[in-house]
C-alpha cells in the first residue's frame, strides 16, 4: 500500500543537528493527509511512497520546530512553583492564549524559576531522517480524530 489521504504511517526516525549531531530517534505514528501531526514537507516528501522508503531532509527552523518565541519565556516567584518539580522538568500553566501549556523549567536562580514554553529545539535547523516500516488504511475513528490510534500513535 502507498501513502495518501487517509493512511496510517509508522515511521522510524532520527533527528540530528545539520553536523550530525544526535538529538532524538524512535518510532511514530500519524495519520497522512493534512492533519498537522508531522512537519509539512516531511509529509510531502513521503506522499505516495510506500514501506521501505527512507529520506533525509534537511529542515530550517521555520519547517521544524519554528522560530524562537521569547514571548514564552517567563520568570516566576520560586514561592509559587511546585514542590518536587527540578531543572529539566516540565510544568503546565496558561499560555499567552489562556490554554494549557507546558513550560520547561530552564533554571532555579535564588527566588526566581525561568521557565521556556518553546520546544527545546526551536529555533534550530534539523535533519529528519525516517524509513517508512508500516501503512495501512486508517480507520474511521483515527479519521474523525485527526491522528494514528495505538502504537506509537495517541492512545486516549
Amino acid at each position: 500500500m502507498n501513502i495518501n489521504k487517509d493512511t496510517a504511517v509508522t515511521l522510524s526516525c532520527k533527528v540530528t543537528s545539520p553536523l550530525g549531531k544526535p538529538l532524538d530517534s524512535g518510532n511514530m505514528a500519524y495519520l497522512h493527509g493534512g492533519y498537522d501531526n508531522i512537519f509539512p514537507k516531511v509529509e510531502a516528501a513521503l506522499d505516495g511512497q510506500a514501506v521501505g522508503f527512507a529520506v533525509t531532509l534537511d529542515l530550517s527552523p521555520e519547517d521544524a520546530f519554528g522560530a524562537r518565541d521569547e514571548s514564552l519565556v517567563r520568570v516566576i516567584p520560586k514561592s509559587e512553583f511546585p514542590p518536587g518539580v527540578k531543572v529539566g522538568g516540565q510544568l503546565q500553566l496558561p499560555g499567552n492564549d489562556g490554554h494549557p501549556q507546558v513550560f520547561n523549567v530552564g533554571k532555579i536562580k535564588g527566588p526566581e524559576v525561568h521557565l521556556d514554553g518553546n520546544h527545546p529545539l526551536a529555533g534550530q535547523a534539523v535533519r529528519f531522517s525516517c524509513r517508512v516500516t508500516d501503512v495501512r488504511a486508517a480507520s474511521a475513528e483515527e479519521i474523525a480524530h485527526r491522528h494514528v490510534h495505538g502504537t506509537h500513535g495517541h492512545h486516549h
